[in-house]
């Protein structure tokens, strides 16, 4: 059985400092196509800044259902999970 790529959850913080929630299996190159305003639609007005939160997940469908449940958490909640983070994020300018 062909093992399921690395999936990562992920939290884009943008210029005016709202937050977009997604996902991917390659951080740096889907950071690169939301830069260029390729995919989201949501980056062709806030510009993405930096990534502040990353989580790696099994699977496809476990990604997904924790991006679902991040974009349902309040700006406070979003925060909370950014700060207790345990990983180094990136930072992009």
């Amino acid at each position: 059985m062909k093992k399921d790529k690395n999936w990562q959850v992920y939290i884009i913080q943008t210029d005016t400092g709202k937050f977009y929630t997604g996902i991917t299996t390659d951080i740096d190159r889907r950071f690169n196509e939301h830069r260029k305003n390729k995919g989201a639609k949501y980056f062709r007005l806030e510009k993405p800044r930096n990534i502040v939160f990353i989580q790696t997940c099994n699977n496809r469908s476990e990604a997904t259902k924790r991006e679902l449940e991040i974009k349902r958490f309040s700006r406070n909640e979003k925060l909370k999970l950014i700060k207790n983070s345990k990983i180094n994020c990136k930072l992009y300018y």
